[in-house]
């Protein structure tokens, strides 16, 4: 395998494959798929498997485009092989262990070697610098600790950048506001939704958030649109940049949006292959058509992923900040889309036109039934605080039920509740309830 551009020294400026060619790119993503799929088809049953039974082998990758013939790999293979079983090493060489939740079934677990520790470490810290930290930056992390991969994968980058980290995690929210106050963190990391709820304990106390200390919020685990993009900086008064990762190809720091530009997630493409695929027929779409990410490990050694679906709805653009190609803003999952009489949507669809409406308070929750025949769907929202309001509720309700139906094309109940009654996520939001019988 290549050696890692990231790991050892701490960065400083930007690494060499940032700004490199085309070509040069190219060249080390080829090098390196060449070893990646050979790693897990010499070392995992399931490769092995899987890639005879598609009469595919690695030998058969002589460029880039021939990893289209290969298999995907999807969630329930992770879960189908708990705990270990897609591991590539000896469980003996793997320094951590990360599993999701598993609040559907199965978690899956993943693994890392002292080498992919390290490997992570750099790209998170290529992410925050990204973002605009600096090393001796102060980084406040509210991601979660412990088996979520967030906050560890934040930390550690930090450190990495030359940082000091405050390990705050989730959750506490009045102290989570009391040492941003008294620690005075030039950089935040956490949910975007949670950072929101930070913002409402500011204003509860009767503080101006915009006056805190925090420059830079990097916010991920979650999809969130460019409304609430907004809605972050205009009431905290900091730059409000993504992180993308999933636990199963490393964690935060696959990709990163630049500061300078805020305009879409610069991919690692020196550790990650990407390909926009049709969800449906599999088949690989070209650059700047949108569709799901499926994501290849170029040079993980314990977990080694070759096609992995993540779910997630992007697209592929070319590269501005770095050499390097972007995603589109992630649109939501395609697994996380309903489908009400007919019509395909998705819950960032809803977010946009409530955080666009700046009526109600940027908390929301979907309630999905079924009357007879008939779905239905409810768009339950917060009032705002007392004297924020410039309409009655009833016409407010009625004017973001037309906005969905003239811009989703559905018809829905809209229900107005008390400010604060929503509950407050400390991570993900869990935004649908969806009561239709299986």
């Amino acid at each position: 395998m290549a050696s890692s551009t990231t790991g050892g020294k701490r960065p400083r400026g930007l690494d060499r494959i940032e700004t490199a060619s085309r070509d040069e790119i190219a060249a080390l993503q080829l090098e390196r798929l060449k070893w990646s799929v050979g790693h897990a088809y010499r070392n995992v049953e399931h490769y092995r498997k899987v890639f005879d039974g598609a009469g595919v082998h690695p030998d058969d990758i002589r460029e880039l485009a021939d990893l289209a013939r290969f298999p995907f790999l999807n969630k329930s293979d992770l879960r189908d092989h708990y705990p270990f079983g897609l591991f590539a090493v000896p469980r003996q060489k793997l320094v951590r262990i990360h599993a999701s939740s598993g609040t559907t079934g199965k978690p899956t677990v993943v693994g890392y070697t002292q080498r992919d520790i390290d490997t992570w470490a750099g790209l998170v810290a290529r992410s925050i610098f990204a973002a605009g930290g600096r090393p001796g930056d102060i980084v406040h992390v509210a991601y979660g600790y412990g088996l979520f991969t967030g906050g560890l994968g934040a930390h550690y980058g930090a450190e990495r950048l030359g940082c000091s980290v405050v390990p705050m995690s989730g959750g506490q929210t009045e102290k989570q506001v009391q040492l941003i106050l008294d620690f005075e963190p030039d950089v935040i990391m956490v949910t975007p939704s949670y950072m929101l709820t930070i913002a409402e304990e500011f204003e509860r106390r009767g503080l101006d958030a915009r006056g805190c200390s925090l420059r830079i919020g990097i916010f991920g685990a979650e999809p969130w649109t460019g409304a609430m993009r907004e809605q972050i900086e205009r009431r905290l008064g900091l730059d409000a940049v993504d992180i993308y990762g999933l636990s199963e190809v490393m964690g935060p720091g696959v990709a990163n949006e630049c500061v300078e530009t805020k305009d879409g997630l610069v991919l690692w493409e020196d550790h990650f292959y990407p390909e926009i695929i049709d969800p449906e027929s599999g088949e690989v779409l070209p650059d700047g058509e949108e569709g799901e990410l499926v994501l290849t490990s170029l040079s993980k050694e314990a977990l080694p992923v070759i096609r992995y679906r993540t779910r997630d709805r992007t697209r592929l653009l070319p590269p501005t900040a770095r050499s390097m190609r972007r995603l589109g803003r992630i649109n939501g999952r395609t697994d996380d889309m309903l489908i009400i009489r007919g019509v395909n949507v998705f819950p960032s669809q809803i977010e946009e036109i409530i955080l666009n409406e700046r009526v109600f308070a940027p908390n929301y929750h979907l309630e999905v039934e079924r009357d007879g025949h008939l779905d239905t769907m409810t768009v339950v929202v917060e009032w705002p605080a007392a004297g924020a309001a410039t309409t009655s509720r009833e016409a407010a309700a009625r004017e973001l039920a037309h906005h969905v139906k003239s811009s989703v094309g559905i018809s829905v109940q809209v229900r107005v509740v008390d400010p604060g009654a929503l509950e407050r996520s400390v991570g993900k939001a869990r935004r649908v309830t969806d009561r239709r019988p299986r």
